[in-house]
């Protein structure tokens, strides 16, 4: 079996979202330059399957077995997806295929689509802190399904930009600064969860329900809008699901 390189848990913290945001600006704007747009729907498969293995197989049973009870555990599920719906409908940020605006519509909303990416890149380093400092095998599961789920997400975000007007050098930069916040939010949390620890599988909880609900409320219904591929699809999404048990058992 593999093991992991002896490091502090810090340290893999700041590698985990170091790379995270590198990798996964690096493979958004490779889909967004040069690959056809069959291989993003693609990808949200494999992101769909990666997410929902990762929040039922890994996140869910270390909350409970880190002490949380089955009553306490499902109600913290059901208050982050009823949450995260809230969140979605209250929020200032919009994703529309069918805007008509133009670009000066778009060049307002540019702002907007930055801070909310460097918010939620902050969110997603304050859920690695947590993960890593319950366990580094978790912490790399919880790593790689962010990275999977923010591919197809920087990548409609390059697009924007780009309509927008801008260049790509441009959209690369700033959207790479924007998921380096991640950073900022891995320190964070790890210092503040150090002296927090009971906060640790409550934060788990609502990671997975994070993680589900954004499996079956933004990626399983564009996927169920795409025609084709269906054979494409399901094995992505196999695949997804797969690495996550195979990765721990390798490492472990």
């Amino acid at each position: 079996m593999l093991e992991i390189i002896p490091m502090s848990p810090l340290t893999h913290l700041l590698l985990a979202c170091l790379t995270g945001g590198l990798l996964s600006m690096a493979a958004a704007a490779l889909l967004t330059f040069g690959l056809p747009r069959r291989w993003l729907t693609r990808m949200v498969s494999f992101s769909t399957g990666v997410l929902l293995a990762t929040a039922l197989l890994d996140l869910l049973p270390e909350a409970s077995d880190t002490g949380l009870s089955p009553h306490v555990l499902f109600a913290l599920v059901l208050a982050g997806l009823i949450g995260f719906f809230l969140l979605e409908k209250a929020t200032l940020r919009r994703h529309s295929h069918d805007d008509t605006a133009g670009i000066q519509s778009l060049t307002r909303t540019v702002p907007i689509i930055l801070i909310g990416d460097g918010v939620h890149n902050f969110t997603d380093g304050l859920v690695l802190a947590a993960t890593f400092m319950v366990d580094l095998h978790l912490g790399w599961a919880t790593a790689l399904a962010i990275i999977a789920h923010e591919i197809p997400q920087e990548a409609g975000d390059f697009a924007l930009l780009l309509a927008a007007g801008w260049s790509k050098a441009k959209a690369f930069l700033w959207n790479g600064l924007s998921s380096l916040t991640s950073v900022l939010g891995g320190i964070a949390g790890y210092f503040w969860l150090a002296n927090s620890q009971a906060w640790l599988p409550h934060i788990l909880a609502v990671t997975a329900a994070s993680f589900i609900y954004l499996a079956v409320s933004d990626l399983m219904p564009w996927l169920r809008h795409e025609k084709g591929d269906f054979v494409w699809h399901t094995g992505f999404m196999a695949a997804g699901i797969a690495l996550i048990p195979t990765g721990m058992a390798v490492f472990h």
